[in-house]
């Protein structure tokens, strides 16, 4: 196991949770000391895993766009929205990640945004300028995952790298659990794109213009 400083809770607060739709659920929002890149970054526990089962998680990197203004550009929001309610209904925890556009910042994000209004897909604009693919780093996740005594779990995802930097990090992925499909007229081209540059688990054949 790679030999990562140790974070430990700062707070935790029970808030009760209301989507758009009506879903609610109780949660519990644990704050840490310790992350290794500082940033704020958020645990929300939900339900309780039944005995001798790993708890479900997902690694959620925020987007403002999608998770609070409801950008059909992306499937951050609908992702968010499954996620608390598989989350609470099997017991596991949901980390909110401050890792914006993938890790390269709104501004950032936005700019990128208006290059593939030009044609570009999602890989291709953050390269052309000059930033990375992805640039997100789950170091800190997973000292979130220590510090709340989770060493094993399913994994919430479509993404193969986040269960291979947690493996790399020495926590136990069990099993990735994909999330659901949700397209539209706007995202089809991104959520291809994520299929054939990242090998993310969504069914290409479905992923055509609508």
């Amino acid at each position: 196991m790679p030999d990562i400083p140790a974070a430990t809770p700062r707070a935790r607060v029970r808030v009760p949770l209301r989507f758009g739709d009506g879903y609610s659920a109780d949660a519990e929002l644990v704050t840490f000391d310790g992350l290794a890149d500082g940033r704020e970054h958020l645990a929300v526990l939900l339900g309780d895993p039944a005995p001798g089962t790993p708890p479900l998680v997902r690694l959620h990197s925020e987007c403002l766009t999608g998770d609070v203004f409801g950008s059909a550009r992306c499937d951050c929001g609908p992702q968010l929205r499954e996620a608390a309610e598989r989350i609470a209904g099997r017991g596991g925890v949901l980390l909110y990640l401050r890792q914006e556009g993938r890790g390269i910042g709104l501004y950032n994000k936005l700019d990128a945004y208006a290059l593939q209004d030009q044609g570009l897909d999602t890989y291709e604009a953050n390269a052309a300028l000059g930033l990375p693919e992805d640039a997100r780093d789950y170091t800190a996740a997973a000292q979130m995952l220590a510090a709340l005594g989770i060493a094993e779990l399913d994994l919430l995802s479509n993404n193969p790298d986040k269960a291979a930097q947690l493996r790399s990090l020495g926590v136990t992925v069990r099993d990735r659990v994909p999330t659901g499909v949700f397209t539209t007229a706007h995202n089809v081209r991104y959520l291809r794109a994520k299929v054939l540059q990242t090998q993310h688990t969504l069914p290409l054949a479905e992923l055509t213009a609508l």
